[in-house]
């Protein structure tokens, strides 16, 4: 017999505030919809799965739909297939969204465990607020804050890399990066670029212009140590060219 859709996630969470909506969504939605047997759950849950990638729909609920997509036998390569095609109509930047949380529902499958990154500190989540600031996917783990010292792990996908930035502070101020994981680039204004790798230490005073990545061929982390001072502040710029990345070794 097939199995039977279940749930009580309206009444758990919404129930006393909105019953009826608590009802429809977990009586007709999930009781009689998911319930009804003109398609296969597999092909339901795709369909679902689409639908919230189409509209813009990337929180737990969309999670909630890839793991019930995996239980009801939508392989990782499918779920790549699915994506991948989806994005095409939907939208790129879409497929990118969910993909970095389809990675993390099918990363044991097979007992393929996927490669961890982020070095002692660990990987974090996406660094969405400054991605404009990047060129290529990074990952921000926030380790301390409540002393007056901030301290973020900083993890570079390959190739990634940050803008020409200057740390800008009245008095004090600056950037100290504490390398854990990886070989990754710093560089500042007008000097060679410098190769960095785990036990390594960069000192940025304020007002040095610079950026600092990953190579193109490794993942890259670093503690981000934003030094005390007064009146800090930070000044993003433009991007680094691809001929100077492209340029390092």
């Amino acid at each position: 017999m097939s199995e039977k859709i279940v749930q009580t996630a309206g009444r758990d969470q919404l129930g006393g505030f909105a019953p009826e909506f608590a009802h429809y969504n977990d009586d007709v939605l999930f009781g009689e919809n998911w319930n009804n047997r003109d398609i296969d759950l597999k092909t339901r849950c795709i369909v679902t799965l689409v639908a919230l990638m189409a509209s813009g729909v990337t929180d737990s609920s969309l999670v909630y739909h890839l793991e019930n997509a995996k239980a009801h036998g939508v392989t990782k390569a499918e779920a790549a297939a699915i994506i991948t095609h989806a994005a095409f109509y939907v939208g790129w930047p879409k497929g990118w969204a969910v993909f970095r949380l389809a990675k993390e529902v099918w990363k044991d499958e097979d007992g393929e465990k996927e490669e961890q990154h982020g070095g002692l500190f660990g990987l974090g989540q996406p660094n969405d607020a400054y991605a404009r600031y990047f060129v290529g996917q990074s990952y921000l783990n926030p380790v301390a804050g409540q002393s007056g010292v901030n301290i973020a792990n900083v993890t570079f996908e390959p190739g990634c890399r940050n803008n020409w930035h200057i740390h800008k502070a009245q008095t004090g101020g600056g950037q100290l990066l504490l390398c854990t994981e990886g070989r990754g680039w710093y560089q500042e204004w007008g000097k060679e670029a410098r190769e960095l790798h785990p036990g390594d230490v960069v000192e940025i005073p304020a007002g040095v212009k610079h950026w600092h990545g990953a190579a193109k061929d490794s993942w890259f982390s670093h503690l981000a140590v934003e030094l005390p001072g007064e009146n800090t502040s930070n000044e993003w710029l433009e991007a680094v060219t691809g001929e100077t990345y492209n340029a390092l070794r």
